[in-house]
């Protein structure tokens, strides 16, 4: 595992101090570790987003498919008996 140095000010660190006081990580390490990891998934899922809705802008649903997707959701309720 690589190993990276990285500064904080000190009120961020008394927050990860506090996070690891009170159990809810195990380290500064993994608290930092963790905030990294859902930040990274966070950009990732954010530009599978922006790309499939520039996707939809270029090619967007034809009135065709809009009428076969609004029937096909009718049917599902109808299937549910509400």
């Amino acid at each position: 595992m690589t190993q990276i140095v990285i500064r904080m000010n000190d009120e961020l660190v008394a927050a990860i101090d506090a996070l690891v006081s009170d159990g809810t990580v195990a380290s500064r390490s993994e608290a930092v570790r963790a905030s990294v990891a859902k930040w990274v998934e966070d950009i990732e899922r954010q530009r599978r987003i922006d790309h499939e809705r520039e996707a939809y802008r270029r090619i967007p649903d034809t009135d065709e498919e809009m009428e076969w997707a609004e029937a096909a959701g009718r049917e599902m309720i109808e299937e549910e008996g509400w």
